[in-house]
């Protein structure tokens, strides 16, 4: 029990140190987005997450950064990762319930390792790879949430829980789809768009897996009171 609650209690932290990281390495972002390399600083609606990563960004050293958003993706990746392999214990009573569990944690945890490899293969050094396993982070997840959202369902786990995972479940398809069929980032209008909606599920993702990991140590924590 206490090494359940130590694992989400480590979720919620990688977690929230995402978030800290990302808003201090915006701070130190010298200038540039992908159609315009003369801004200056960071931009919410113009500039991705992962330029953040950039040891070059659109001609200026980024240095500061990339040192902070590196430890940022790896840390969250290891908290998706750990409360993938945690999650499965509320399911075993059920078959169905303990079978998609497990699928689903296999799955979280290959997207996690997708998420922690994007963080070292910076976008500028190597964008179509770096794109490449943002595609199958987010091919990923989705199919884990999804599975989990069943299983929740299927057991006596309080649904509010499983209600989170249907709307996120939603957005996830949702910005999958942006991904593969939305404009492209070369021009402005699908920079913006793209850019935006990579905020909102990388928010998004965060929120839910930290409700998700904060619920799980409430049952965690009354199953051994």
């Amino acid at each position: 029990m206490l090494r359940s609650k130590r694992i989400f209690d480590f979720v919620l932290v990688g977690c929230g140190l995402f978030v800290l990281l990302t808003i201090i390495a915006m701070l130190f972002y010298p200038s540039g987005t992908m159609v315009e390399a003369s801004t200056v600083g960071y931009s919410f609606s113009h500039n991705f997450f992962s330029e953040l990563g950039f040891l070059n960004a659109h001609g200026h050293p980024n240095l500061v950064s990339a040192a902070l958003f590196i430890p940022a993706l790896t840390l969250a990746g290891l908290g998706l990762g750990a409360f993938f392999l945690a999650f499965p214990r509320f399911f075993q009573g059920d078959r169905a319930a303990r079978l998609l569990s497990t699928s689903g944690s296999l799955l979280g945890v290959l997207s996690a390792v997708c998420f922690i490899v994007i963080a070292f293969i910076p976008g500028d050094l190597n964008l179509d790879l770096h794109i490449e396993f943002v595609l199958w982070a987010f091919r990923l997840f989705p199919a884990a949430v999804l599975l989990y959202t069943v299983a929740m369902f299927r057991v006596n786990y309080p649904r509010r829980y499983a209600w989170v995972f249907v709307g996120f479940f939603s957005l996830l398809v949702a910005y999958l789809l942006l991904l593969e069929f939305g404009p492209e980032i070369e021009t402005y209008a699908g920079m913006v768009i793209q850019a935006v909606g990579q905020k909102i599920i990388v928010y998004a993702s965060i929120t839910s897996i930290m409700a998700q990991a904060s619920g799980a140590r409430k049952q965690v924590k009354t199953a051994s009171d």
